[in-house]
């Protein structure tokens, strides 16, 4: 792999002007598509094969209006007043029949007829039923709604619009956002010490980043995309885009301080550190690829999504990377006395040398030790983990919405004044009725229906086809309750029973509730096999590249041990509130449930990423025969500050979009700020150097049939002939 690269990273240097010409034109050509054929956001949540989702399907054959999008109108009178008074029933009225008339709505239901009212006469509840799913209702939908609801605000009544139409927007980035960047730059250019080298890693990165999501974008039109889904692949493209393209300059510049030809020295780059560069970015690919076995859409587009743009990421990274650095020459060198150039000649001339960066200093400490730090580490891995086994997971709803929105408000009334069962009504499908007992059949199900546990009420409703029904039940509890996930179990343990009973065909539990129950628990039970191929892949991949049984199993444990700690975290401030309000957390309640599969695939690729960067320099001294705890240091003082600087810049970029307003790329970027820390600087900067530390030899041991079985990546380059001695200057070399 490395000779290849070589070649590559030198034919890129040669041809720079055609490498970042076709760059460019790959982002003029996707920026035309999108601008063409680009299409809307689709933030609908589907199972395929799921008994909600096949019974929502059939509902929408036989009564399109019934399966249609659902909304609230919430009125709610001054203290010391009802909704009964003339004046406000009066408004109310005229609101209702000014929704009737709103484009898409089919039916809006007057509170008064239904008996919608408080108990305590203070709030009414009018539903208006549109005539077609969420998905399709127009732009300002929810816009127009509220404009309908202006005669009753007049009267002096506070109205909220919300409901399951509007419990999920769009969500935007904003200027917050760009801290991040703002931290990755400052972290550059300390790095480098040169603004030179920090544009030019900004640069790349924002070219990919910009290609892969523009690309994204302009799928819209031929694919199901949700609104998560692009600030997804712009959060996980932005961070890896950054650190593959410092990797690479970084290993550039050391050689060049080193004395290397210019051209060679961007050839062996991209053949040793753009090896790593490739098997990281694989493996964040493959794993996020892999959310698309879990067999639902919406996650299989967010994670082939975010793929792709990791993947345009490594293709950057390996080819603009060495064409920029044929423009800059020679003026890439650290200047003489600079604080660059001093390090890379402390490292080049105390090669074997005590300990004299602040990584070979960290790594002698742990290593000293290394069972106590083995031992400390764990323990504070676990405790911080202990959370994580209180993880619950539901998709989310208008209750983690934005505390000042309507849709939040309208959902907080409803919880108030009606009960939370009714933000999440459960819709049973009745279906093979004979039309001259349909209403009573019916009846006679939601009769049964309204007897079991946790149900409030069931009210039946006759289709026009008049031989199927749909019973509304409607839960003491909220949707996102656990007890209305066992609700929903029991009404479909209860539904053969009712068959046998009333002579129907099927019955069937459906609603958008009932749907994301299902997904959560779809993905649930995904989670474990998930992990496990994630760790296999781990240990399959790193047994390649290290040669070692035992490195391979320290890393995946290693793994999971971070997957531990940033579940715990996000548990910790998602579900039971610790600093929800310093982080801006609109409410407590269950994990998105795609988040742990989804940081799972994510923190593996980086956790890899990490892995080989610094074990490889310390296989690196041990195949040169250094000493094992030797070897560790020696590889820590130069491998570290390139992954500190990585793991600060990646904190940087996902910490900056938790302050974003959408709770599912809060708990997503949270999370996976927290695990790159854990990750980088407790696991892989601390506890591998220690085990490495305490096993010694042996962490390199392979039986001998295997090594002949396996195939040499060469990720350190070592089938790389010697540069020939440069016969010109550096200075003459960048100006040829």
């Amino acid at each position: 792999m490395s000779t290849l690269l070589h070649r590559m990273g030198r034919a890129a240097y040669r041809h720079r002007v055609a490498v970042s010409a076709a760059w460019v034109a790959v982002l003029a050509l996707v920026v035309v598509l999108f601008v063409t054929v680009g299409g809307e956001f689709d933030d609908e949540f589907t199972i395929p094969g799921s008994e909600s989702q096949a019974a929502l399907d059939q509902l929408r054959e036989a009564s399109p209006a019934a399966a249609g999008a659902g909304a609230d109108l919430v009125f709610i009178a001054p203290d010391g007043s009802a909704v009964t008074e003339p004046q406000y029933a009066a408004a109310i009225g005229d609101v209702v029949a000014a929704a009737g008339r709103v484009d898409q709505v089919a039916a809006v239901q007057d509170p008064f007829t239904t008996q919608q009212v408080s108990p305590d006469g203070r709030a009414a509840l009018a539903t208006v039923q549109y005539g077609v799913p969420a998905e399709q209702l127009d732009a300002d939908a929810l816009e127009t709604l509220q404009a309908a609801t202006t005669a009753a605000a007049d009267a002096g009544l506070r109205v909220e619009v919300g409901g399951g139409a509007f419990a999920t927007g769009a969500v935007t980035v904003g200027p917050t956002e760009l801290v991040g960047v703002v931290v990755a730059v400052l972290v550059l250019v300390l790095t480098f010490g040169s603004l030179l080298a920090a544009g030019m890693n900004l640069l790349v990165a924002l070219v990919g980043v910009a290609i892969g999501l523009v690309g994204l974008l302009a799928l819209s039109g031929a694919i199901t995309l949700s609104s998560t889904a692009p600030t997804l692949a712009l959060m996980i493209g932005l961070a890896v885009g950054i650190d593959y393209t410092l990797f690479i300059l970084s290993r550039h510049r050391s050689q060049l301080a080193a004395g290397m030809a210019p051209e060679e020295s961007a050839g062996r780059a991209t053949g040793t550190a753009g090896s790593a560069v490739v098997f990281a970015g694989l493996t964040v690919v493959i794993a996020l690829s892999g959310l698309s076995v879990v067999g639902i859409p919406f996650l299989t587009v967010m994670g082939l999504g975010a793929a792709g743009t990791v993947l345009v990421a490594v293709l950057v990274a390996l080819t603009l990377v060495p064409a920029l650095m044929g423009f800059a020459g020679a003026r890439l060198v650290p200047a003489p006395g600079s604080r660059a150039a001093r390090r890379e000649q402390a490292l080049a001339e105390h090669a074997g040398a005590p300990a004299r960066t602040g990584g070979a200093r960290w790594a002698a400490l742990v290593t000293r030790r290394p069972a106590l730090t083995v031992a400390l580490t764990l323990v504070a891995l676990l405790v911080v983990s202990i959370p994580a086994l209180q993880l619950r997971l539901a998709l989310p709803d208008a209750g983690t919405a934005a505390e000042d929105s309507t849709e939040r408000q309208a959902y907080d009334a409803v919880s108030e004044f009606f009960g939370p069962g009714v933000n999440g009504p459960l819709v049973v499908l009745v279906d093979g009725l004979d039309p001259a007992t349909a209403e009573q059949t019916a009846g006679a199900v939601a009769a049964a229906i309204g007897e079991v546990d946790d149900v409030v009420y069931a009210v039946p409703q006759l289709l026009a086809d008049g031989s199927s029904a749909i019973v509304q039940v409607v839960p003491e509890s909220g949707p996102q309750d656990e007890a209305t996930s066992t609700l929903v179990g029991d009404l479909r343990d209860l539904a053969p029973d009712l068959e046998r009973q009333t002579g129907v065909a099927e019955i069937a539990v459906t609603g958008q509730t009932a749907v994301a129950i299902d997904v959560s628990d779809r993905l649930a039970g995904a989670l474990l096999p998930f992990a496990l191929v994630v760790v296999g892949l781990a240990l399959v991949l790193l047994l390649l590249v290290f040669r070692s049984v035992l490195v391979p199993v320290k890393a995946a444990l290693g793994f999971l041990l971070s997957v531990g700690a940033s579940f715990g975290a996000v548990v910790a401030v998602f579900q039971w509130g610790w600093l929800m309000d310093v982080l801006g957390v609109p409410a407590t309640g269950p994990v998105i449930s795609f988040m742990p599969i989804l940081l799972m695939a994510v923190l593996f690729g980086l956790a890899m990423d990490y892995e080989v960067f610094l074990v490889s320099r310390m296989r690196e001294e041990h195949v040169h025969g250094g000493a094992p705890r030797a070897s560790v240091v020696a590889g820590m003082r130069h491998a570290s500050r390139v992954v500190v600087a990585a793991a600060l810049i990646m904190f940087a970029v996902f910490a900056s979009f938790v302050h974003i307003e959408d709770v599912t790329v809060k708990a997503i970027a949270f999370g996976l700020a927290v695990g790159v820390l854990v990750d980088a600087f407790v696991v892989r900067m601390t506890l591998v150097p220690a085990v490495l530390a305490l096993l010694g030899r042996s962490a390199w041991w392979l039986p001998r049939w295997l090594d002949r079985l396996l195939p040499d990546l060469d990720v350190e380059g070592a089938k790389l002939t010697p540069p020939a001695p440069a016969g010109r200057t550096l200075e003459a070399a960048g100006q040829s």
